[in-house]
């Protein structure tokens, strides 16, 4: 009978291996993991670990490994029909019927298993003979040693069209274009795929040979010809679904903890060789979701180690996207990102092995690396582009089908978005006040015409306005050479606040009738009308340095122009609580925060004014003090 391997894998993931070898060997919980002494040989120290998550158990005494299936074939020597029917009844899963068409191509595949494997000692022979030469040459200058050479199978393919065919003569042919070695063409012979390439074979879970990928040794007698050439898929290989190196790289990484995913095989060669093993490659595609849920049987964060190019950039991109439907608790991917023009073989022959091993030990985020690449893929200059940012952070939010942790990416990216798109203002340092220089010539106060003097009254003196406005109107009268400096902050403040509108409109009118270099106030034949009483700012004391005084006001008409748009933002935060309440409350707290330091802002101005006084007061008494030349009598 043939089972799918769909259907065993459904079967694994139903059972609950801690159950099934519990039955037998006593089991004592370690972390995730459980853990006893080894079954399959004596020992004392327990090195025998099950892990339900990953479906698998695993002795580091005397390799022992396999699934729940492997368990009871092997340890309670269960013929491997009886041990899938037992389990299958466990998980209340119905064995399918024997299909002779499923039993022809379970056969088939072993007669094509046969194929691949006399195959590859056809190709590994051709390396080691005359033939092999320009092959040898190319693995002597990568630097890969005897045993990587011999561990990872390298081999040869000759030019000849024809060689496999003679080679593999004891198969049919059809066998052969069916496992992928030849080609067939309509109206004409077939031919050998691979030919003038070094060679590589690619293996299944199990570790045997599937498949085959042939790097050309000479791109210049066939420009035309691709760098690298993998099987097609075959009744033996999917290259959807399977990972280069992962026979290999699974029990390394059971050693270290980790599984790194580079961009080709020859990569997690270079790797293997300068002695990390638990390295793996997609086989010419980007990272599929078959592909992802392999390695989190392994870890729950494999890290993807592309190249610093733009190409190797835009496949962790392609990657991030496909898990992002698939995010789970626990399981996510990391990112590590090489330096610009660098493959992993690169940056070990320039820097050594620690270079690379810095670079594993601090992986990015996926959110990070998301947060970085969108903010990076196109310009964020204008309101548009900063929305069009937010746009594309939240079409990834969206994808994800974990409802919490869609809920905490929605949240974390419209914080970091927040802060990006609305940071708060830097505070201006204060400079303390300087000392009038003496004698100086004064220039006469401007004069206005009686028509602008009596607007500019009635509008100062008329209408509702907050200590801010009114502090910001008076100072511009004090210092009318300013008022054009801020024209377009203030007819800004005028179109969205009516209470200070018509003040600062005839105070606009009026300037124009003014020398634009004014620096004395406005004279009103009655006098200037006196500010509130309430009012503390440094830029309205006759006392204070006019360019301190010229700086303080330029803060003060900032706040004003700010308060009104930080207002609207919180009215719209506000108003979207009903249709994006995760993204409104996040907005809304940020805007709230921007709201304290703008208050904080405006306490501090008056606070500077007061300490300002407070030394005035201080010069003052000094200046009347015993010893200061004052008389006494």
């Amino acid at each position: 009978m043939a089972l799918s391997p769909q259907w065993l894998d459904e079967l694994r993931m139903r059972t609950t291996l801690s159950a099934v070898i519990g039955r037998t060997v006593r089991l004592t919980k370690a972390g995730r993991e459980f853990k006893a002494c080894c079954p399959f040989h004596n020992e004392k120290t327990p090195s025998f670990y099950v892990n339900d998550e990953k479906g698998f158990y695993h002795c580091f005494g005397c390799e022992a490994h396999g699934d729940a299936i492997r368990w009871l074939t092997d340890q309670r020597g269960m013929p491997f029909m009886d041990a899938v029917k037992e389990l299958a009844a466990e998980a209340g899963m119905e064995v399918p019927a024997p299909d002779p068409q499923a039993a022809k191509r379970a056969e088939k595949r072993a007669s094509l298993h046969d194929v691949t494997a006399a195959a590859q000692d056809w190709f590994e022979a051709n390396l080691r003979g005359a033939d092999g030469a320009a092959a040898r040459a190319y693995l002597s200058r990568r630097g890969f040693s005897e045993k990587t050479v011999r561990e990872f199978g390298f081999g040869y393919a000759p030019q000849d069209r024809q060689a496999s065919k003679a080679a593999l003569s004891r198969f049919d042919e059809k066998m052969l274009i069916e496992a992928g070695m030849r080609i067939e063409v309509e109206g004409k012979d077939p031919y050998d795929r691979f030919r003038a390439r070094l060679m590589l074979p690619i293996h299944d879970a199990r570790g045997r040979v599937i498949a085959f990928g042939g790097r050309i040794l000479d791109s210049d007698s066939n420009p035309n010809a691709p760098k690298y050439l993998n099987s097609p898929d075959t009744p033996l290989f999917d290259k959807g679904r399977t990972l280069y190196n992962l026979h290999r790289a699974a029990p390394a990484s059971r050693q270290t903890g980790r599984i790194i995913v580079v961009e080709g095989y020859m990569d997690a060669i270079a790797l293997a060789n300068a002695g990390i093993a638990e390295a793996v490659a997609p086989l010419g595609t980007a990272l599929t979701e078959n592909q992802i849920e392999l390695l989190w049987r392994q870890v729950e964060r494999p890290i993807l180690c592309f190249d610093g190019d733009n190409a190797g950039q835009r496949a962790a991109m392609r990657a991030i996207e496909r898990a992002l439907p698939m995010l789970r608790p626990g399981h996510s991917l990391s990112i590590v990102r090489l330096p610009a023009g660098m493959d992993p073989d690169d940056l070990i022959r320039e820097k050594g092995v620690s270079a690379i091993e810095e670079l594993l030990s601090s992986p990015a985020s996926l959110l990070d690396t998301l947060w970085e690449f969108e903010k990076a893929a196109a310009p964020l200059t204008s309101p548009e582009e900063k929305a069009g940012l937010k746009a594309r952070l939240m079409h990834h939010v969206e994808a994800i089908e974990h409802p919490d942790i869609r809920a905490l990416y929605k949240r974390e990216l419209t914080q970091r978005f927040s802060d990006f798109a609305f940071p708060p203002r830097p505070q201006r340092e204060f400079k303390p006040r300087g000392e009038w220089k003496k004698g100086g010539f004064k220039a006469p106060s401007p004069q206005l015409s009686a028509e602008a003097e009596r607007r500019l009254k009635r509008a100062i003196e008329g209408g509702s306005r907050d200590t801010l406005a009114s502090a910001v109107i008076h100072g511009m009268l004090r210092h009318p050479g300013e008022i054009a400096r801020h024209e377009a902050a203030l007819a800004r403040v005028a179109q969205s606040d009516r209470n200070v509108g018509a003040a600062i409109d005839s105070l606009l009118a009026a300037a124009e009738t003014l020398d634009s270099h004014a620096q004395s106030p406005i004279s009103l034949p009655e006098g200037l009308p006196a500010p509130p009483a309430n009012i503390r700012f440094a830029f309205l004391d006759e006392g204070t340095d006019p360019v301190d005084a010229r700086e303080e006001l330029a803060e003060a008409v900032s706040l004003l122009v700010e308060r009104p748009a930080l207002e609207a933002a919180l009215a719209a935060a506000t108003a979207r609580f009903e249709s994006d309440p995760e993204g409104a409350f996040v907005e809304q707290q940020q805007l709230l925060k921007r709201k304290l330091e703008f208050e904080a802002r405006l306490g501090q101005m008056a606070s500077r004014k007061a300490a300002s006084a407070t030394a005035k007061d201080s010069d003052a008494a000094q200046d009347t003090g015993p010893g200061s030349g004052a008389s006494t009598d």
